[in-house]
């Protein structure tokens, strides 16, 4: 009889570090409950099928195709993980595979890195093979790098296998040695999707990365997380590159700020973050600025930003648990106001990473 195996890997919301994680930089992200979950059953030829349940779509695609290209829809992050896998050396048996989701597209809460892990961890399992989880990471975000196109970081998908309960996890995206961080149980995470859809392939993303790749060519560095400062770049990238050398220090500054219980001085560092983002790297919009600067007036919140890659998608804020419900009115209530759309608010927690269900 054909084992059927399920499968389940989280989304991710960013507390800060924003755009450092492809500049060699840290990063302080979480897993958070939202997920996608893949059944997975064998087959004896060497093809994957796959069905959507959450869009109602299917399609299919023969493993070991040398001229394998990208279609420019969802399919893209399935066969991307495949086809890296293979360029790993790593033969991947043929499945069929249907993919639930409940991760907000476009969000900026990378329910394209749930998705790519999850199906690592099923075609991986299904094929008896067995990876670490920081060599899954990696495939997964070659997959978007080389197959989608979209030049990411690793954090998403690292996030996505390393998360823990209760914790969010200091990351060097050089070294990849990370720690975990309490979150008080006292506190929440209450996420706000500003309903503004972003498109990262298709928008600033790469140039922003181009740019970074220049500023660090003309300051002789490896990468901008070497950078002391931006000062002698010139006027059109300094703002870009400022922006990611202070963002690295901020990071470090709050991972010392959690350790030590310091909330309002974790906050601090929240807000300032925004300011950099918006200001300096310029991937903010007008109704994220409106979603911080309303959470920065409301009751029970110890720091609020912009999280993702930003023209788009959603607001983190660090609340006080029993202020959550009077938080999320105020916000709600405030956006509405100014932009005539209702925000999408999530109340979460740091979750465990991947799993088999």
């Amino acid at each position: 009889m054909n084992t059927v195996r399920v499968f389940r890997a989280p989304g991710r919301v960013n507390l800060i570090g924003e755009h450092t994680d492809y500049n060699d930089g840290f990063v302080m992200p979480v897993a958070i409950h939202f997920q996608t979950t893949v059944t997975i059953s064998s087959r004896d030829d060497r093809r994957i099928w796959i069905r959507s349940a959450t869009l109602g779509e299917t399609a299919e695609f023969e493993l070991g195709n040398p001229a394998a290209r990208p279609r420019r829809s969802w399919t893209d992050y399935v066969q991307g993980v495949a086809v890296m896998l293979e360029r790993a050396g790593r033969r991947v048996a043929g499945a069929d595979i249907v993919i639930q989701s409940d991760v907000p597209m476009g969000a900026g809460l990378s329910s394209s890195a749930a998705l790519e892990v999850s199906v690592a961890l099923a075609l991986t399992q299904n094929s008896g093979l067995s990876l670490p989880r920081m060599e899954l990471a990696r495939i997964c975000q070659q997959a978007e790098s080389e197959f989608v196109g979209m030049r990411c970081g690793i954090m998403d998908q690292f996030i996505s296998l390393h998360g823990e309960q209760d914790h969010a996890v200091l990351l060097d995206c050089r070294s990849l040695r990370h720690r975990s961080l309490p979150l008080p149980l006292n506190t929440r995470l209450v996420i706000a999707n500003s309903m503004v859809k972003h498109e990262l392939a298709s928008s600033e993303y790469n140039n922003r990365r181009a740019v970074c790749e220049e500023g660090s060519r003309l300051l002789g560095v490896t990468a901008l997380r070497d950078a002391g400062s931006a000062e002698a770049l010139p006027d059109a990238i300094r703002p870009y590159c400022r922006h990611v050398i202070a963002e690295n220090a901020r990071v470090e500054r709050a991972a010392a700020a959690l350790a030590s219980g310091d909330l309002p001085g974790f906050g601090k560092l929240m807000y300032e973050s925004h300011a950099s983002l918006k200001d300096d790297y310029r991937v903010s919009c007008a109704e994220l600025d409106a979603l911080v600067d309303l959470a920065r007036e409301a009751p029970g919140v110890i720091g609020a930003r912009m999280t993702g890659g930003g023209f788009g998608g959603c607001t983190v804020n660090l609340v006080h648990a029993d202020r959550v419900e009077a938080f999320s009115s105020h916000l709600a209530a405030g956006y509405e106001r100014l932009t005539g759309n209702k925000p999408d608010i999530y109340i979460t927690r740091a979750v465990q990473g991947a799993s088999e269900v």
